[in-house]
C-alpha cells in the first residue's frame, strides 16, 4: 500500500490529541519541538491559541532576527496575543549556533537564494510538516521577519510563492540583496540598490522600517516593496495612498499603502519617524523592540487578513531550482 509521505506525522499528531485532548481546550499552547529534513535540521516553537478545536486555521512564520531565539522574539512581538485575539498558529523557527554563531539567518549567502537547498528549503519543509499535523488553511499560510530574519522572509517567500500568500518584512532587505559577506555589509550600510533588477513572487507585502535605524540603512525598506510592485503582474496598475500619523506619546510615522482594483493588498510601507532598528510596538520583554511605534504585530496581522494569494499562473520563481525537499 502507498501512503502519502506525511502519513506518519498525520497518524502521530492524532495519536497525541487523542493521549492529552486537543490542543486549545481551554488554554493556548506554546511548545517547543525539533525538525528534520534533507536540507537540514532546525529547532522550533509553535503557538497554538486556545480556540483551536481541531478547525481549519491560518498559519504564521515568524524568522527571529540576529542574537535572538523564539522565546525572545515572540515575547518581543508579543505576536501570540495577536494571534490568540485572531485565531492563528504561528511558527518559530531558531537558527543554531552551528548555521551562524550569531544565529543569524543566512540571508547573504548565495547558497540560501535557490529553492530546494539551504535554509529556505528548512523553513518550507518545516511549515509543510505543521501543515500536516494541523488542519491549515492553505492560501492562509504567511511569513514574516525582523533584519535577518525579514532578508529571509524574503527569500523565502519568493522561492515558494505556492506555500507563502504573503510576507511582512521589518528592518530586512530584499531579495538578492547580498551574494556574500562584503555584499551584505555594503547593503545594510547603504541600501540593496543592486537588487533591483532582482524579480519576487509578487505576493503582497507588508513593510515597516525605522528612519533612523543605524544596523540596516532604511532604503532598504524601500527597496523592498518596490521590489514586490514590480514583480507582482498586477503593480504597475496598483492605487496608492499615503497616510501621516502618530501613536499618542510616541512616534510619528508615514504609511504609503497600495491596493488593487478589487480592494485586495498589494503592498504597504511604514517609515517610523525617530525610530532604530526594532520591532515597531514591540514589548520591552524582548530584545530589539520599540514600544512607542504602531504596533507592527497587529497591523501585519490585519494586512494577512485581507490578503489573497495572486494566481498561480500569474506567479513565478526566478530562483526554482529543485524540488522541495520533505
Amino acid at each position: 500500500m502507498k501512503l502519502d509521505r506525511h502519513w506518519f506525522s498525520r497518524a502521530l499528531g492524532l495519536l497525541a490529541q487523542r493521549r492529552l485532548g486537543r490542543p486549545g481546550a481551554g488554554a493556548a499552547q506554546f511548545s517547543g519541538g525539533m525538525f528534520h529534513c534533507r536540507a537540514g535540521s532546525r529547532a522550533y516553537k509553535l503557538f497554538i491559541p486556545s480556540c483551536y478545536s481541531g478547525q481549519p486555521l491560518p498559519l504564521l512564520v515568524m524568522l527571529h532576527g540576529c542574537q535572538q531565539d523564539p522565546d525572545d522574539f515572540a515575547a518581543g512581538t508579543q505576536m501570540n496575543a495577536v494571534a490568540e485575539d485572531r485565531g492563528c498558529l504561528v511558527l518559530y523557527p531558531a537558527q543554531s549556533h552551528e548555521a551562524n554563531p550569531a544565529r543569524c539567518w543566512n540571508w547573504f549567502s548565495a547558497l540560501e537564494q535557490a529553492r530546494g537547498q539551504g535554509e529556505p528549503a528548512i523553513i518550507a519543509a518545516m511549515t509543510r510538516e505543521i501543515m500536516a499535523r494541523y488542519p491549515v488553511r492553505q492560501s492562509q499560510v504567511f511569513i514574516a521577519g525582523l533584519s535577518a530574519g525579514g532578508a529571509m522572509a524574503v527569500i523565502a517567500g519568493t522561492l515558494y510563492p505556492d506555500l507563502f500568500a504573503a510576507v511582512g518584512v521589518h528592518s530586512g532587505l530584499p531579495f538578492a540583496a547580498a551574494r556574500d559577506l562584503p555584499s551584505a555589509l555594503y547593503a545594510m550600510r547603504l541600501g540593496a540598490a543592486g537588487a533591483r533588477a532582482a524579480q519576487t513572487a509578487g505576493q503582497p507585502i507588508i513593510v515597516f522600517h525605522g528612519d533612523q535605524d543605524r544596523t540596516v540603512h532604511p532604503a532598504n525598506g524601500e527597496h523592498v516593496l518596490a521590489q514586490g510592485l514590480r514583480s507582482h503582474p498586477q503593480g504597475e496598475y496598483a492605487n496608492p495612498a499615503t497616510l501621516a500619523g502618530q501613536v499618542p506619546d510616541g512616534h510619528a510615522f508615514t504609511l504609503k499603502a497600495h491596493w488593487l482594483e478589487d480592494g485586495s493588498p498589494l503592498g504597504e510601507h511604514w517609515v517610523i519617524h525617530g525610530a532604530g532598528h526594532a520591532w515597531s510596538g514591540g514589548s520591552k520583554e524582548g530584545s530589539y523592540t520599540d514600544p512607542r511605534g504602531p504596533d507592527a504585530s497587529r497591523e501585519m496581522m490585519r494586512f494577512f487578513s485581507a490578503a489573497r494569494r495572486a494566481g498561480q499562473s500569474a506567479i513565478s520563481s526566478p530562483a526554482r531550482t529543485g524540488p522541495v525537499p520533505g
